[in-house]
């Protein structure tokens, strides 16, 4: 046997006795958290461009501006010769990746801007935590990730906090137009937190700087249709800022987060972006919410608060599996190099898993995606 493949041979007494799962949990928590907050303050700051900008071409800016910024650093990454250290997307990736570009990039900023032009700020930005309620329901009902009976609870808490602020907007005009259409716009945003777990695994830059284009196009062109302008440049250079730090980075950070957590648990963690959306609304507009208001946002901190604290534990089996992304040799990858291998990790390439039977502290992460009996 060749040294280097001898020297990267995982041998049967030399098992890590660490666990994985907690590093990969708290990265991923902290991921999710860092991504709600740069979504959660673009909500009220699109809110400041609506009067300057057509919700449309508002809509189109963000995600033209997320994935101009995205590609132009990943030229730049290729330019200084910088590798990403990423798993690149590949054909069967196509499917997913045009869902998510469908429903997360163009029918949900559009929904989104229309309903910031109907609803206060601080209203929509506690309304967006609908996206995790319906992330969750999708994922447990028709993708079969498992939820537990605290995450349940905590998204029946955030469905009677949107409840009680959609009672408060009751009318037959605007209000409540405003309001359905945030929560149609979170429905559309948990098709696209579902559809990107499957290619979660692949290069985050690559994933949010083809949606934020090819959405960014499609709105745009939707806009300019309808009879909507560009503004001015300086107006133009803010919009495409904040979609870049909102949209894109967020997004990457969101991906990122999947890995380690699932879809529902991400999406639950990803829901305080909201409470801070809402917190930077009261400051930047002069509105007076009621006490539905206050309401609403201590039943949504409660279904937070039960999603966040939720622990999972049980023996569980791994089948054999194939894929490629970023790894290190921990826990669940205990494979031998065909390449020479210069010892360095994280690290990335196509690599095999073994059948493995275990029990620790776990998510629905890449490697865990298990039924439960």
């Amino acid at each position: 046997m060749p040294s280097w493949k001898l020297r990267n041979a995982w041998l049967p007494n030399k098992r890590p006795t660490v666990n994985a799962a907690q590093p990969s949990y708290t990265r991923g928590f902290l991921l999710a958290l860092a991504a709600a907050a740069l979504f959660g303050v673009s909500t009220p700051l699109a809110k400041l461009l609506l009067g300057a900008i057509a919700p449309g071409m508002l809509a189109g800016l963000l995600y033209a501006g997320s994935g101009c910024g995205l590609l132009l650093w990943i030229g730049f990454r290729r330019l200084t010769a910088a590798p990403s250290g990423e798993a690149p997307l590949t054909r069967r990736d196509l499917p997913w990746l045009a869902g998510a570009v469908l429903f997360g990039g163009v029918l949900g900023p559009l929904l989104l801007m229309f309903g910031l032009a109907h609803t206060l700020a601080s209203t929509a930005s506690l309304l967006l935590n609908m996206e995790s309620v319906l992330t969750a329901v999708l994922a447990w009902v028709v993708f079969r990730e498992n939820v537990d009976h605290r995450v349940l609870l905590g998204m029946l808490a955030i469905v009677a906090g949107g409840a009680l602020l959609s009672v408060q907007q009751f009318g037959l005009g605007g209000p409540i137009l405003g309001a359905l259409a945030i929560v149609g716009a979170c429905l559309c945003w948990a098709i696209d937190n579902n559809v990107t777990r499957p290619i979660s695994g692949s290069d985050p830059a690559q994933i949010a700087s083809i949606k934020g284009i090819v959405a960014g196009c499609v709105n745009i062109g939707i806009a300019l249709a309808a009879g909507q302008h560009f503004p001015a440049p300086l107006t133009l250079l803010a919009a495409g800022a904040l979609g870049l730090a909102g949209y894109g980075v967020s997004l990457m950070l969101f991906v990122l987060a999947l890995r380690s957590l699932g879809t529902a648990r991400t999406s639950a963690y990803f829901s305080t972006a909201p409470f801070l959306g809402a917190c930077v609304a009261l400051l930047l507009f002069d509105e007076h919410p009621g006490l539905s208001f206050w309401l609403a946002g201590a039943l949504m901190a409660l279904g937070v608060w039960l999603h966040v604290s939720e622990r999972h534990d049980h023996a569980h089996v791994h089948e054999a599996m194939n894929h490629n992304h970023r790894h290190r040799h921990d826990e669940h990858h205990q494979h031998d190099h065909d390449f020479p291998w210069d010892g360095k990790e994280p690290h990335t390439h196509p690599h095999t898993h073994e059948p493995l039977e275990h029990s620790h502290p776990h998510y629905p992460d890449l490697h865990h995606r298990h039924r439960h009996s």
